[in-house]
């Protein structure tokens, strides 16, 4: 039986508004849903709950992704986490399902979610032309940006003339979502949720 039905666990709105734009380039028609939470701390004190709630729900046909930033958390340690609260709902994650089905799987954004707009440097420019292109080689690991990835993208986008109030997240989602190429993206943090929505789809 295939999947038909995606919901998509998140920490800030601007993530649900990128995931508008990215999502149907990835699932094709089947249908999602994204919950957003007022930040990291709600989603992970709600989740225990709401993975109950999916145990009885899901079925064979739904499936769950739990999307947070790694921030100043060890990586491992709060994927562990994150994992150990499904299996104590009695929810297969997809590290725990050895290679068989699965109903969630957690991804962590590494360091944030704006290191995923730095791995698309070519959306960046297309949303905002002034931006330099040369600083495509200078961010080619995104994830391994450190000191806050919105404060660099921030200071990025400043130094073009864009954003002299602040950095605006759901209008930068907005503007470069739709700008967005999955397969370009050089992200490792991106490609591994890319990957795992993709493997969803395709079951």
């Amino acid at each position: 039986m295939s999947i038909s039905h995606l919901e998509f666990l998140v920490e800030e709105y601007s993530a649900e508004v990128l995931l508008q734009q990215l999502l149907p380039k990835l699932v094709g028609d089947r249908s999602f849903v994204i919950h957003a939470h007022q930040c990291k701390d709600e989603l992970i004190d709600r989740l225990p709950g709401r993975l109950n709630g999916y145990r009885n729900w899901l079925g064979e046909q739904g499936r769950v992704v739990v999307l947070v930033d790694r921030d100043d958390d060890d990586c491992l340690w709060l994927k562990a986490r994150l994992d150990g609260m499904a299996e104590r709902a009695g929810i297969l994650t997809r590290s725990s399902a050895g290679g068989g089905s699965f109903h969630v799987a957690n991804r962590i954004v590494v360091e944030e979610l704006e290191a995923w707009y730095f791995g698309d440097w070519q959306a960046v420019r297309g949303a905002y032309p002034r931006v330099s292109a040369h600083l495509e080689w200078r961010y080619r690991d995104p994830d391994s940006i450190s000191g806050g990835t919105w404060e660099a993208l921030e200071r990025v986008l400043q130094r073009a003339g864009y954003f002299e109030g602040g950095l605006r997240k759901a209008e930068l989602a907005r503007a470069v979502g739709p700008k967005m190429v999955p397969d370009r993206n050089t992200s490792p943090s991106f490609r591994a949720f890319r990957d795992v929505v993709l493997e969803m789809a395709a079951a």
